[in-house]
């Protein structure tokens, strides 16, 4: 973000909140929602999300500490653990390290048959195999620990579990949240491969703008709709004076085209 006042340039912030339940069922539509802000603080999200109540899922940034200590469930994120393991993998494998992926990969063996299903299937699937299959993978993981060096990256990257191994474990016991979060990382996959073609936002309302157009878009997508389409008929329509009573048929998830009016 350009800085004029400084005559440098600062780091601006995307944050991204998606809400995605289709896997375990649910008809609610998707939704995708970014905030741009000028720093990373805790205070942000806390903003943010201030009053709700329920799971989030994300990585383990302590900015979210502010947002658990307030009532929110932690759903902490597998691949953020397995990340950390397949980085030292490519490195320096062991048969620690190849035995802990390979844990991990039958987890999601049984997350993606039960993929869709509604959230008792997938409760039920979970108890009965995934549980026993994390309680080993603990029991691996501590045996390692015990004769790891602390110091050793190995160490640290099983500790990043073990000191949220509760949050890890929450999916197994609700059959509507995920293993992971890779909903919200999709969702800023293509922010950060094509950040660097769209340098710089001019200032905070700069950055703001994008981020609503972002919401708009993703959220589109989400719900299988041509954002060109969408945007181009709303735009019309909220042009022609559309009355506040009828916003909700703007949503992108009750929108729907007319190719005439489109055309022209």
């Amino acid at each position: 973000m350009l800085d004029p006042g400084r005559g440098k340039t600062a780091t601006g912030r995307l944050w991204v909140y998606a809400a995605d339940d289709r896997a375990s069922g649910s008809t609610m539509p998707p939704a995708t929602w970014y905030r741009f802000t000028t720093d990373r603080t805790g205070a942000h999200p806390q903003a943010h999300l201030a009053g709700f109540r329920g799971f989030l899922q994300a990585d383990a940034y302590a900015a979210y500490d502010g947002l658990y200590r307030s009532g929110v469930t932690e759903v902490a994120c597998w691949p953020h653990f397995r990340r950390k393991l397949f980085d030292l993998h490519e490195c320096s494998p062991t048969p620690l390290t190849a035995d802990i992926l390979e844990r991990i990969g039958a987890l999601y063996v049984i997350e993606a048959e039960v993929r869709g299903q509604p959230p008792d299937v997938r409760h039920r699937a979970r108890q009965d195999r995934t549980r026993p299959l994390v309680d080993v993978l603990r029991e691996v993981l501590d045996a390692g620990l015990r004769r790891l060096s602390p110091k050793s990256d190995m160490a640290k990257a099983i500790a990043y579990s073990t000191r949220r191994w509760p949050a890890l474990c929450r999916f197994l016991d609700n059959g509507e949240l995920e293993i992971d979060n890779n909903i919200a990382e999709r969702a800023l996959r293509g922010i950060a491969i094509g950040r660097r073609n769209w340098l710089f936002a001019g200032s905070r309302a700069g950055g703001e703008r994008p981020a609503a157009i972002y919401t708009v878009i993703q959220t589109c997508k989400a719900n299988g709709v041509d954002p060109q389409a969408y945007i181009t008929d709303v735009i019309a329509k909220i042009a022609d004076d559309c009355p506040a009573s009828r916003w909700n048929e703007l949503m992108p998830w009750n929108w729907t085209c007319e190719p005439a009016r489109l055309a022209a």
